[in-house]
């Protein structure tokens, strides 16, 4: 089975590069099988995490909260299973 773990945080106005390039610090305990990170509007950032043999309620290492004043609201999170991947 397959867990993706989603992790995303909305940036004080003006920070979202500093947002961005915490994230990008930040070690987990550790390796996923992938990580991927994003950015969008709005001084937003988001990581996605992928880990293998895992269920969607196992204890797994996730992205902390940054400083309070780095952020505009708590952080969301969010777990998937995998269903299905189809071919590109």
């Amino acid at each position: 089975m397959t867990v993706a773990l989603m992790w995303e945080a909305r940036a004080v106005h003006g920070r979202g590069a500093e947002l961005l390039e915490w994230a990008r610090a930040q070690e987990l305990a550790s390796e996923p099988v992938r990580r991927e990170t994003f950015r969008a509007p709005g001084d937003r950032v988001l990581v996605i995490t992928w880990w293998e043999g895992s269920d969607v309620g196992a204890e797994l290492p996730e992205i902390p909260e940054p400083d309070a004043e780095l952020i505009t609201r708590a952080v969301h999170r969010w777990r998937f299973e995998s269903l299905e991947t189809l071919p590109s």
